[in-house]
């Protein structure tokens, strides 16, 4: 039976860009499906898609993962979704492969690992950025990831319908591929080319901004899927910042057998309090997540395709 492909083009102000990337869609998929969803663009963006014979979508509220979250959510029913960003900055050439990846060898997600050959193409911030968030999660997600923030995607049916969006703006990305990583589902990363934006067409990434919030959103994923952790760090904190200040209270207490500094002695008695209450808190909170882990694991292998 031939697979149904449904591919998604999240848009904000891209009426420069949105006609070509229709047009390469076509040109490689030239039998699914497309869908534009304008984020309450002020240009001609949804006017390029009826143009170009395209469904479209309105979604008011702004950001991106709000875009995600109308999506992934509307009552499609299709066997692989691909996300592809309307600024015409990704190669789609490959995108044959990568679905095939989704078929044929059953990922739950393909990533367009982006490639740049045009020093344009990536702000020097923004390639930093993408270096030290890949690293953390790594680091606390275990498997490697090379590019977290791709916005060129291929998944299953069962990945798009029990994905739970929490993410509002530009940190989405990130929190697709954490939650991958987290249920430890199937990915694969194939090369795409990309490219920097066409003449006319301006990027909506604030590289401080849209990091701190990248920041946030790991930091946040981390309390929930590594609570033992996270919360054991708070705790080693607490408990050395009671020691640097209680110290001195208990030396002085030796020696002379009065405790002249009571403020210190409180506040180190307070953190060390502190210290206990955030490991336990950390053992409670790893138990309710590996139930939660369960749950989702248990939505997922009910979902039917």
């Amino acid at each position: 039976m031939k697979k149904k492909i449904l591919v998604l083009i999240p848009c904000l102000n891209e009426e420069a860009t949105l006609g070509n990337v229709i047009k390469n869609v076509r040109k490689y998929l030239p039998t699914s499906r497309i869908v534009v969803y304008d984020n309450d663009s002020s240009d001609k963006t949804s006017d390029v898609a009826k143009k170009c014979r395209v469904k479209v979508r309105k979604v008011y509220e702004r950001g991106k993962g709000n875009v995600v979250r109308k999506m992934f959510s509307d009552n499609y029913e299709y066997n692989y979704y691909i996300m592809v960003d309307g600024d015409n900055t990704y190669d789609l050439s490959n995108i044959n492969k990568m679905l095939h990846h989704a078929q044929n060898e059953n990922f739950d997600m393909v990533i367009g690992k982006r490639v740049h050959k045009n020093s344009k193409a990536y702000r020097r911030g923004h390639l930093l950025g993408n270096k030290i968030f890949t690293y953390f999660v790594t680091l606390f997600f275990g498997k490697h990831v090379t590019d977290i923030f791709s916005g060129f995607r291929v998944f299953s049916k069962r990945f798009v319908k029990t994905f739970p969006v929490y993410s509002n703006e530009f940190e989405i990305e990130a929190e697709l591929t954490i939650h991958a990583l987290e249920q430890k589902h199937s990915i694969k990363e194939v090369d795409c080319i990309y490219n920097s934006r066409p003449e006319g067409s301006l990027s909506k990434l604030s590289t401080f901004s849209d990091g701190i919030k990248i920041l946030r959103l790991i930091l946040m994923l981390i309390k929930h899927e590594r609570p033992l952790l996270f919360f054991t760090f708070l705790s080693l904190l607490f408990f050395i910042l009671s020691i640097f200040v209680g110290a001195p209270v208990v030396h002085d207490f030796y020696m002379t057998g009065l405790v002249e500094k009571l403020p210190s002695a409180i506040l180190g008695g307070f953190l060390m309090i502190l210290s206990f209450i955030s490991f336990f808190s950390g053992l409670v909170l790893d138990v309710i997540k590996k139930m939660r882990f369960e749950n989702k694991q248990v939505i997922y292998q009910l979902f039917k395709e």
